[in-house]
């Protein structure tokens, strides 16, 4: 049974999880053969503040963008 964990920044809302899930259990029934319904999906969500890119928390670059 295949096992994906998606790390992201926090903020997707339920619906985009759902079909995040959908579209990788799908892409590893087309590509390994296994079922759907055995595909493990976990995703973790990390807060902006606790993301870095470097030097820089995502927050904070977030923060700079606007």
């Amino acid at each position: 049974m295949p096992f994906v964990n998606v790390r992201l920044v926090a903020g997707p809302d339920q619906a985009k999880k759902d079909e995040m899930a959908r579209k990788i259990a799908d892409a590893i029934h087309t590509v390994n053969g296994s079922a759907k319904e055995s595909v493990w999906v976990v995703f973790e969500e990390v807060a902006a503040e606790d993301w870095y890119l470097g030097e820089r928390s995502v927050a904070e670059i977030r923060k700079s963008k606007k």
